[in-house]
């Protein structure tokens, strides 16, 4: 079973609201849950369907994938009725609450498996009017970092399918690894509420980075197969350079070890392009293949819209 919050009162907008998309992501479980307790129904202007955890049995198993069947929720849109438990949910979604949210918002972290600088993000979709709606619902979680990431693994995700039904689609990745620092778990609570009150479904004005006395995001893009930088061998990773530093093209930004040839020296991964590291791998045990690390190049929002 799946608990679903549900709080409509007056007329607005209905927003869709969810994580636990892959089970080992839990700011946005806590974040969700949190504002389902807390909310009163009369500072709602519409609907607000709440979701905490939609892939209930990953998040028991602190897994990415369902236990159950194996399968991504995040590649399995826009699922099947009659499939697997992963694919019955996307279908779910796909069919039923989609259609009847306007807005819809889907919380991640790196999980186990990647960190991240706490960021805002979104796919640069075609319809421009929808894209400028997209990116001022993004800057609005107010991160210090927003990102425009493209898909470098698969189909059949979740905000696709939400995009191509035309809906604003605000994603994030709130960090990641095993332990959440409390500043994350406040980033992803207060800007999410901010994001609500954006959206005007939720009662309140809305905070900018001015109002907190920060500067500007840095909005990034990562939309070339040279921005994701894949592990050529299998070892034990150490990242060698700070998230949210600035390299340069062949800038080492790692190494990966050998445990059975300790008299072998490390494979040196370097930089394709310049720009922000973004994110790196959170297990130092790494396979070949493994994304061990992102770079991000700074954009102007101007040219975005």
């Amino acid at each position: 079973m799946i608990p679903v919050t549900v709080i409509n009162h007056a007329s607005g907008p209905s927003v869709l609201v969810m994580a636990g998309n892959h089970g080992d992501e839990y700011p946005g479980q806590i974040a969700i849950m949190k504002l389902a307790r807390d909310l009163e129904p009369s500072a709602v202007r519409g609907k607000i369907i709440l979701i905490p955890c939609l892939n209930m049995p990953a998040a028991k198993a602190s897994a990415r994938l369902s236990p159950l069947d194996g399968k991504n929720l995040n590649r399995s849109f826009p699922g099947n009725p009659e499939g697997t438990v992963t694919e019955v949910i996307a279908d779910f979604l796909t069919r039923v609450l989609f259609p009847i949210a306007e807005a819809v918002i889907d919380i991640h972290t790196g999980g186990r498996s990647m960190v991240f600088l706490p960021c805002s993000h979104m796919h640069v979709v075609p319809n421009r009017i929808q894209r400028q709606k997209m990116l001022e619902a993004m800057l609005a979680w107010n991160t210090d970092f927003s990102f425009l990431y493209a898909d470098i693994a698969g189909n059949g995700l979740l905000p696709v399918e939400a995009e191509n039904q035309g809906k604003v689609v605000v994603t994030t990745e709130m960090g990641g690894g095993e332990a959440v620092p409390a500043q994350v778990h406040q980033l992803t609570q207060r800007g999410l509420r901010n994001v609500l009150v954006h959206l005007g479904v939720l009662d309140g004005e809305v905070e900018t980075r001015e109002d907190l006395g920060k500067p500007p995001a840095i909005l990034v893009q990562a939309l070339d197969r040279e921005n994701y930088l894949l592990a050529p061998e299998s070892g034990i990773f150490e990242v060698t350079a700070e998230l949210g530093t600035r390299v340069s093209v062949d800038e080492p930004i790692g190494q990966i070890h050998f445990l059975e040839r300790s008299d072998r020296g490390p494979e040196t991964v370097l930089a394709k392009t310049k720009g922000y590291l973004i994110c790196c791998r959170a297990p130092c045990l790494t396979q070949q293949g493994d994304c061990v690390a992102v770079i991000a190049q700074a954009v102007d929002p101007k040219t975005l819209l």
